[in-house]
């Protein structure tokens, strides 16, 4: 993504990754209910990774990597009070747990640590969502766009 982009072309790469955020989401949600939890942190990286990009994008930032992902969200956003800490700190821990459960030997998450993920992601999303160029009423809010299952 080094290269510039035009208006145009900027907010489309804005809407597709924010569509993809979404779809990544609902991927989490099918690797949870089919117990495949390792997946399932992974989808929740990306889909959390791909609403970062996206805001990045609407500021004219092209991160080349994931770790830059981070370290300009962190710069451009968290420590400027433009996003919460927590924000931060969530996208930290999805980035540590899919790289552990995509890279390290014998690293097993669970139903219990995806239970308490998945509401991170949609939290880390959201106000991402909200800032983005995109009209809002093109999206639905996150929890209407993958129905929670009754237990």
């Amino acid at each position: 993504m080094k290269e510039i982009l035009d208006e145009e072309s900027k907010n489309a790469l804005i809407n597709y990754r924010i569509q993809r955020a979404y779809e990544t989401l609902k991927e989490a949600q099918v690797m949870m209910r089919e117990s495949f939890y390792n997946a399932a942190v992974n989808r929740l990286y990306y889909a959390c990774y791909y609403a970062a990009v996206s805001l990045l994008l609407k500021y004219d930032h092209q991160p080349q990597t994931h770790n830059g992902v981070k370290t300009m969200l962190g710069l451009h956003f968290i420590s400027t009070g433009k996003l919460p800490i927590k924000i931060g700190k969530i996208f930290s821990t999805l980035f540590e747990k899919r790289h552990s459960g995509d890279y390290d030997d014998f690293v097993y998450c669970d139903k219990e640590m995806l239970d308490n993920l998945y509401p991170q992601a949609e939290l880390f999303i959201q106000p991402i969502i909200e800032r983005r160029i995109v009209p809002k009423e093109n999206y639905p809010p996150i929890n209407a766009v993958i129905p929670q299952e009754a237990n």
